[in-house]
């Protein structure tokens, strides 16, 4: 029985780099004999203008029915203006929501021979290598009531809802220290909790999960800290856990210590380990086009891929070792560019890879 993977390009630089993701996973599949399927559909933008939405209905039938999907990236200033119930991110997070994607995986690695991309000193971020727990269904991006209005003065005013339940905490917290459990054992959880009553109920459950883990060591720090930190001392963290909103900010700030945000994928995953992966940069619309996009982060998330979902662990191997074999021979995209090495476009990136791929 062949396996099924519902790829969705989306927009910007989504469709440059997902053609690279496609063709290193198409030789994966042939290499290592997956008995892989691809199948292509629209999210975000391009289902809008494809659809009239951001997400249509058989699109989400298509990823329920799926083993894994592969997603570039949505979003652009042509659809900022649309009604905001139907603008490309609320694809995303439909998609999400309903496939019940609760956990999102986002490593921070630092290759080596990027040590010098990274806009701290080589000795602060060398050997770096964190994975950050994000809660993605929950939260201030989900919750209700929310709403924007005009008070009887004229002036207009807006509020959101930052709303967890002891459930929805637990199972997160349970992804961190289950994770910690197979790195170095260690779990820092991020939270709010001196203002924050949704944070206070966070730290206490994740205490209450900590006790079935008695081998990891558990830490706490509030999110201005743990941003603090992340640029001071990045390689005292392991694993961090937090909410939907704070684990959005720290793993794009962590992704920069890594030089840039294009070499890093992410894994959203449910309760049985089917996930949605993409790369965590987004649509990057101003080099939209121009075939200078990196495409490594969305190859990486292939390699992600094959790792959680479909337990093909030689194949992911395979794919990093690719990666780190095309930064050895000095090919770097723009944004990991750097002097005396040999700049490339997109498609040269993923021909590179695809080519060291084939070799080993």
């Amino acid at each position: 029985m062949s396996k099924q993977i519902l790829v969705l390009p989306g927009d910007g630089i989504g469709p440059e780099i997902m053609a690279e993701a496609v063709k290193v996973l198409n030789l994966a599949n042939e290499k290592y004999n997956l008995g892989f399927e691809l199948s292509f559909d629209d999210l975000g933008g391009a289902a809008i203008d494809r659809y009239g939405v951001p997400l249509a209905d058989e699109t989400l039938e298509r990823a329920r029915a799926a083993d894994a999907v592969l997603l570039g990236a949505v979003g652009g200033p042509k659809w900022d203006t649309i009604d905001p119930a139907i603008r490309p991110e609320r694809g995303l997070l439909k998609i999400r929501s309903q496939l019940g994607l609760f956990g999102n995986l986002r490593p921070a690695i630092l290759y080596p021979q990027l040590a010098e991309a990274s806009s701290l000193k080589p000795e602060v971020v060398a050997g770096l290598d964190i994975l950050i727990v994000r809660e993605l269904t929950g939260g201030i991006y989900f919750g209700q009531p929310r709403e924007s209005k005009v008070l009887e003065n004229g002036e207009r005013m807006a509020y959101d809802t930052l709303p967890y339940s002891e459930s929805e905490i637990r199972r997160i917290a349970k992804v961190g220290f289950d994770m910690a459990m197979v790195r170095g054992k260690k779990l820092c959880s991020v939270d709010k909790a001196n203002v924050l009553a949704s944070s206070q109920l966070w730290r206490a459950v994740v205490e209450e999960v900590a006790k079935d883990y008695p081998d990891v060591e558990l830490s706490h720090m509030y999110v201005d800290n743990a941003a603090m930190q992340l640029v001071r001392a990045p390689k005292q963290f392991d694993v961090m856990v937090t909410d939907n909103m704070f684990g959005d900010i720290l793993s794009d700030e962590a992704s920069m210590l890594t030089g840039s945000i294009g070499m890093l994928p992410s894994a959203s995953l449910d309760a049985n380990n089917k996930g949605m992966y993409e790369p965590c940069h987004g649509s990057a619309p101003d080099i939209a086009g121009k075939g200078i996009a990196n495409p490594l982060a969305t190859i990486l998330s292939v390699s992600m891929m094959l790792r959680y979902s479909f337990g093909q662990v030689a194949a992911a191997d395979a794919i990093e070792k690719a990666v780190s074999l095309v930064l050895d021979q000095g090919l770097r995209t723009g944004d990991i560019w750097s002097e005396g090495k040999t700049r490339v476009g997109t498609a040269a990136m993923g021909d590179a890879v695809a080519s060291a791929l084939r070799s080993l």
